[in-house]
């Protein structure tokens, strides 16, 4: 990473990333109200800082069009997927980011391997991509209810640990062909607490224009609180890899987890170090041609080349006149 910015981003998530190999207790490991120490009145400039970075290097990818990033979120319901994206991809080009979520799985999805249809999102190329919700779905909600894996049609289902010790392996491989192919897999769960979380399904409740985000279906799934957990803590284990880490983020405090958000992505970014191609010899040839050839046909009165005039007058600090500006207003 050529960017001095590098070591402190990732001195700040550091704390975030679960180590491979290790075991993890969500509640014993990760304080869903951690903030590094800051307060909220810091966060917007930083969220701003993170968003430019953010900006800055998705240019060089989409330039440089040799690798990809995939950002995979996960969170139990109101963990703040949904405001994360929106606030951390404000300042990039929408053209190269694209958010796909993953609802139940269609007939047709069924109809393929459980990996199938997040295979069909992947980045192309100088793209980002976020999995709004991803394959982790196939070890999270389908192993709280394991009665999904009946519609999967399976042509034998093993019982037990056996089956999600295979998915990690699984999806571990999988990760590892992404990466082994310029594609980078970043990771984050949106660490939320059960009171946290109970609070916002009320403010869902009580403001009607949140209605329309609240369901009956999330109070169902709040009571199996303590198997997601189990989930979670177990897939954070098994999937943590050297080549795709997974970062564990507060999410009780919304501005802080975009933050953490913001960086982590900011680091994976970073870490690519995407470049602007270099055109060559001959190409840069072409280019001072055509430029001259431009230059020709500027009008009467006007520079010949507007921007490189600016350019200089920026960097002399001279106005039109030659006399150097001095930042006041004559009456």
């Amino acid at each position: 990473m050529s960017d001095e910015r590098a070591g402190r981003i990732a001195d700040f998530i550091e704390p975030l990333r679960v180590e491979p190999g290790s075991t993890v207790r969500l509640g014993r490991d990760f304080d869903p109200r951690y903030k590094a120490g800051l307060k909220k009145r810091d966060g917007v400039e930083l969220l701003q800082t993170g968003v430019s970075l953010l900006a800055e290097y998705q240019e060089r990818l989409a330039a440089q069009d040799s690798h990809g990033v995939l950002l995979c979120l996960q969170a139990l319901d109101a963990g703040g997927k949904d405001g994360t994206i929106r606030h951390v991809m404000s300042g990039v080009n929408p053209q190269g980011v694209r958010v796909s979520s993953f609802k139940v799985p269609s007939a047709e999805e069924l109809d393929h391997d459980y990996l199938w249809r997040y295979a069909q999102r992947l980045p192309a190329r100088g793209e980002i991509a976020i999995f709004n919700r991803s394959h982790y779905e196939e070890v999270l909600v389908v192993r709280v209810h394991p009665e999904n894996l009946v519609r999967q049609r399976l042509p034998e289902v093993e019982g037990g640990r056996d089956l999600w010790d295979r998915r990690y392996r699984e999806i571990n491989r999988w990760e590892r062909y992404l990466t082994d192919n310029g594609f980078s897999v970043v990771k984050i769960f949106l660490n939320l607490s059960k009171e946290e979380q109970r609070t916002r399904f009320l403010k869902r409740i009580d403001r009607p224009e949140k209605n329309w985000k609240f369901s009956a279906a999330d109070v169902r799934e709040r009571r199996r609180w303590d198997d997601y957990q189990h989930a979670f803590s177990e897939m954070l284990s098994a999937t943590s890899t050297k080549w795709a880490p997974w970062y564990v983020v507060p999410a009780d405090r919304k501005w802080f987890a975009r933050i953490c958000a913001a960086a982590i992505l900011a680091h994976t970014l970073m870490e690519i170090d995407p470049q602007y191609p270099d055109v060559g010899d001959a190409a840069r040839k072409d280019l001072l041609a055509t430029k001259r050839d431009l230059e020709r046909e500027a009008p009467e009165g006007a520079a010949a080349d507007p921007y490189e005039d600016r350019s200089e007058k920026g960097r002399s600090g001279k106005g039109r006149s030659g006399k150097r500006r001095s930042g006041k207003r004559r009456g």
